[in-house]
């Protein structure tokens, strides 16, 4: 008997060709539609200029733009000809967008006119600069030589993108995700939630995100189904979209729904087409509500950019609870490498033995999912140790096996669905020139995800002037929008170990409730910041 082969795993490349004579609808975007072949024409014809560009090197393409069509077209032009889409992120400023420009080796930026400036003034190594929505690229377009691009010869191992998440104190980290992955998580998402060619996915997330390419474009592009493309998230508009375009698919990360639910409640709000939303990081109260009210389905789930975990929810789990963890994902204390005990509360429901109880998420079985980082080896290591992937999210789970989050290791912060770094951002506070030691880290916000917390020594003879800092902040050009801190506390020391290193546990841990005094950034425009209490 002939030896049996593992099966080949789908490509994006091969998820992109089967659309190529496809005449149903696959894209709307502000008046206009798009059928998958012609999709798929305009995906060749990028994928022909880039060609046409490519240099000796790593053939990665950078994506500075909007949610707009010329996005999804640069996306799928790279799924088919081989190369490495880049999302940029545009809330980075000045040098920390250089660096994860030049840091990930892009030979070619495509931008609008909206994200150009963003790059004026930047010492870039890239060789070329496409500026979609201008004139000239309408010409390089149509005289770029067609090229036949084979499908079948892109290797399930191809890089196909570098999503940015948190960084280091040294580079930022690029999450790589193969065309083989991608294809894997496309395919598992079509048939988990039963998706066919009649779904409308309502993509609204940053294209630059991860959410935004594995929980809406792949599972469309697999689908065969159309894509409801808008530039920008808006609540007030959602359910208008959702009922204009058909919509039955809205995948979703961070607040949406909390957003979504604070526009007026109607009678008819569940008279719309919507099945599923789909997504991670939505609190226990929005899920259930946003269910009832827009009668659908919400599925809510732990998981990482990365891969190799999954936590999900189930209908008999307590309230607050992530769910039930895929077999292999465990609990550890990461000094003893032990497996940390179940939670125990009181009558009222509070943690006893949190010390014990919570510690790192970690799967002990699928480290092979997790594809590294684009060079950082050290980050690498970070993630897989011990033969184990590390989450570097914390957690507890309770007599019965059902897991809840306790937040996030202390050099790491989630804000609004943005994942990045303390060091950059204390780097930047440190130049206040009122400041002499700054500590940022992540406490917990009152609906979901993370704030940014500061505490801060003074420097002798100095007081903190909050209306000074708000100014400096709006000076500040390389302050990333998610980065300026909710709560500032004004401390005689910041807690330490004999090494000096600071106790950021500590911090966290004590959050706002101390007899010190804390600062908090005020609703609104700018950067106001008063007392405690009186925003």
């Amino acid at each position: 008997m002939a030896d049996q082969q593992a099966p080949t795993r789908v490509t994006v490349a091969q998820l992109v060709a089967a659309r190529t004579d496809d005449d149903n609808q696959a894209l709307v975007f502000e008046g206009r539609s798009w059928s998958w072949r012609e999709v798929v024409a305009e995906a060749t014809r990028r994928a022909s200029l880039a060609s046409s560009l490519r240099e000796d090197g790593p053939w990665h393409i950078g994506l500075l733009l909007e949610n707009t069509p010329e996005n999804l077209f640069w996306l799928l032009a790279a799924g088919l000809s081989g190369a490495t889409v880049v999302g940029i992120n545009p809330t980075r400023r000045g040098e920390s967008l250089a660096r994860d420009i030049n840091f990930t080796d892009c030979q070619l930026i495509v931008t609008d006119r909206t994200h150009k400036g963003l790059l004026e003034g930047l010492e870039l190594n890239c060789r070329h600069l496409l500026v979609a929505d201008e004139p000239e690229f309408a010409g390089l377009l149509g005289d770029a030589a067609p090229v036949a691009f084979d499908a079948a010869a892109v290797d399930p191992s191809t890089v196909f993108s570098l999503v940015f998440t948190s960084g280091t104190t040294a580079a930022p980290k690029a999450v790589v995700c193969t065309q083989g992955r991608l294809g894997t998580i496309a395919r598992q998402q079509q048939e988990r939630r039963g998706l066919t060619s009649d779904d409308v996915f309502y993509v609204v997330m940053p294209m630059f995100h991860s959410n935004a390419i594995m929980a809406g474009i792949a599972p469309a592009l697999s689908a065969g189904g159309c894509i409801a493309l808008r530039r920008k998230f808006s609540a007030s508009q959602w359910l208008d979209d959702v009922r204009s375009h058909n919509v039955t698919f809205f995948n979703y990360v961070g607040k949406p729904l909390s957003y979504i639910l604070t526009t007026e409640e109607k009678p008819d709000d569940a008279d719309n087409p919507l099945r599923i939303a789909f997504g991670n990081e939505a609190n226990e109260g929005d899920i259930a509500t946003f269910a009832r009210r827009f009668g659908c389905t919400v599925i809510d789930s732990y998981g990482t950019s990365e891969g190799g975990m999954r936590i999900n929810r189930v209908p008999e789990m307590p309230v607050g609870s992530l769910g039930l963890a895929d077999e292999g994902t465990i609990v550890v204390d990461p000094e003893t490498l032990q497996e940390c005990p179940p939670a125990r509360f009181d009558e009222q429901g509070r943690l006893l033995n949190a010390d014990d109880a919570i510690g790192e998420i970690v799967n002990t079985r699928n480290a092979s999912q997790f594809e590294g980082y684009y060079k950082n080896p050290e980050a690498d290591a970070e993630r897989i140790r011990h033969g184990w992937f590390w989450s570097g999210d914390l957690a507890y789970r309770d007599a019965d096996g059902y897991w809840f989050f306790a937040g996030r290791t202390s050099d790491r912060l989630r804000v609004d669905g943005e994942n990045f770094a303390a060091a950059p951002v204390e780097r930047l506070l440190a130049r206040f020139p009122a400041f002499d030691h700054v500590a940022v880290y992540a406490v917990p916000d009152v609906k979901v995800g993370d704030q940014v917390m500061l505490a801060v020594e003074l420097r002798g003879g100095h007081r903190f002037d909050p209306q000074a800092f708000g100014e400096f902040l709006a000076a500040q050009p390389d302050l990333g929008t998610k980065w300026a801190p909710k709560y500032v506390r004004i401390t005689s020391a910041l807690p330490r170990t004999p090494t000096s290193k600071v106790l950021k546990r500590t911090l966290q841990s004590e959050s706002w409730q101390v007899d010190e005094p804390v600062y908090e950034r005020a609703d609104g425009p700018g950067y106001r910041y008063v007392p405690l209490g009186e925003a």
